[in-house]
């Protein structure tokens, strides 16, 4: 190969490497801008709402909260006490125990005072078997809690045996490790009832990380700032995600994801659509995608809702071997849920979705991992080959670097002038901190993540969901 076709190869490589950071830089600043515009407008906005309009009313739409749980023995009794202390009127709990191995329901059980009771389920949607059955409290203090055990089939199809059991019009889909504050079924279910001209499908809120938090009888104390580098830097990450991302996507109409912690849906559109996917790993995605793709299909206005307040906490990974897995699935999930719907992408038939959504998720999202890595590889053929330009090179590394920064900076900025959750002295320099060191020590562990995820649905014939063990909110508390 002659020096002219290497040099037309590589000026097309700089053009495209170019342009692409361009397009990066240029969908972050858009996503930042926006999310600030919707995230002032709710806080004005909400500043005058009488949220105990909705606490009281009998007239409330019915909610139901499904829990999956798998071996959550360490914790369990906690987490259904914290989301049985909901202020709403009109919820139940349904606890799906997925063929626990361990001694959950037992706990159950016995903390709750259940007993087994025949109980009507509507069989919907095809899922595992019962295996011991559905048991009810004899305790009046607990009568909104429904406990059902069955054949282990994984989290989806655990989910799609609470909406065979739920009755109410709206479920509200969680991890029983979360811990769900007060307030947020009266939050949550507030974009449903104020939305006359659409029909909204989901509600999510922000998920904010426990770790090192004070919790007790499943209620949050107080709110600390954790010592380790991962669980900061998952902090910092959440933020960007949340208030710089999803609430831009939410002003758009174009949010493709809501959090598999906690969301609300109207449980109608699930079953019309199926339930969730029990094939893919990304199963709060795909479903998200499914229900958009199913309204538009049937030519139904439609909006998916997103609202800043941070309504659950969840345990975050505490070191770097639970975090690989985590985000391998979390990768293996987007590439699932995206070729599974490809023929929506580019197709002006389902408008913003199909033309703003989906590319951005496929480019910026899916591919992005794969990008940086030829870019990395590339500029190490052309330190080998002596053809790089040393001072080109690095003042491309310190902008990208710098933008990342700044980009962590405007997000901690947004927190401190929204909710303001960290309010302990120290903290927000903390943040700062971890916002300078992050894209060094933090991110390359994402990025090998992400790879692995690549080549496991690719090459990998056993995949897995991938194992996230926890040491449950209240040892986090206590440790802390």
């Amino acid at each position: 190969m002659n020096s002219d076709v290497i040099n037309t190869i590589l000026f097309v490589f700089h053009f495209l490497f170019i342009v692409y950071t361009i397009l990066v830089v240029s969908s972050y600043v858009i996503l930042a801008v926006l999310s600030a515009r919707e995230s002032m407008e709710y806080v004005k906005k909400n500043s005058f709402v009488n949220y105990s309009e909705i606490l009281y009313s009998n007239i409330s739409p019915t909610v139901s909260i499904i829990a999956p749980a798998y071996n959550e023995s360490l914790n369990i009794v906690e987490n259904v006490r914290s989301l049985l202390s909901c202020h709403y009127v009109n919820y139940d709990v349904i606890i799906v125990n997925d063929g626990s191995s361990d001694d959950s329901l037992e706990k159950l059980i016995k903390a709750y005072d259940l007993e087994k009771v025949d109980y009507l389920i509507h069989q919907q949607l095809k899922t595992k078997e019962l295996r011991e059955g559905v048991f009810k409290s004899k305790n009046p203090a607990f009568e909104k809690l429904i406990v059902v055990d069955k054949e282990n089939g994984g989290k989806a199809d655990a989910l799609n045996f609470g909406l065979n059991v739920s009755t109410s019009k709206y479920v509200a889909c969680i991890d029983v490790d979360c811990l769900l504050l007060e307030d947020a079924i009266q939050k949550m279910i507030k974009p449903f009832l104020e939305v006359a001209d659409k029909q909204v499908i989901a509600s999510g809120g922000v998920i904010r990380i426990a770790n090192a938090c004070v919790i007790k009888d499943g209620k949050l104390l107080d709110i600390n700032f954790p010592d380790k580098m991962i669980e900061r830097a998952q902090i910092l990450e959440y933020l960007r995600s949340f208030l710089l991302g999803r609430m831009a996507w939410s002003r758009l109409n174009g949010l493709l994801i809501i959090s598999g912690a906690f969301g609300m849906f109207d449980k109608k559109v699930m079953i019309d659509v199926g339930g969730y996917d029990i094939t893919t790993v990304g199963e709060d995605m795909e479903i998200v995608v499914r229900m958009r793709k199913h309204m538009k299909d049937t030519k139904t206005e439609y909006k998916v809702a997103y609202i800043p307040d941070p309504l659950c906490w969840t345990e975050a990974p505490d070191n770097y071997k639970i975090l690989i897995s985590q985000r391998n699935r979390w990768t293996r999930g987007t590439i699932e849920t995206l070729k599974a719907h490809r023929n929506i992408g580019l197709n002006p038939k389902y408008k913003s979705l199909g033309m703003l959504s989906y590319p951005y998720w496929y480019i910026f999202e899916r591919m992005a991992p794969l990008i940086e890595t030829v870019g990395i590889l590339y500029l190490l053929f052309l330190a080998f080959t002596d053809r790089i330009r040393w001072e080109f090179a690095i003042a491309i590394f310190l902008a990208a670097y710098l933008f990342t920064v700044l980009y962590s900076l405007t997000a901690i900025f947004y927190e401190e002038f929204t909710f303001h959750q960290y309010k302990k002295k120290g903290t927000g320099i903390k943040l700062v901190l971890v916002a300078i060191l992050e894209p060094l020590i933090f991110h390359p562990f994402i990025l090998y993540a992400a790879l692995r995820g690549n080549y496991d649905y690719y090459f990998n014939k056993k995949k897995k969901w991938g194992k996230m063990t926890r040491k449950g909110l209240t040892k986090i508390s206590q440790a802390n």
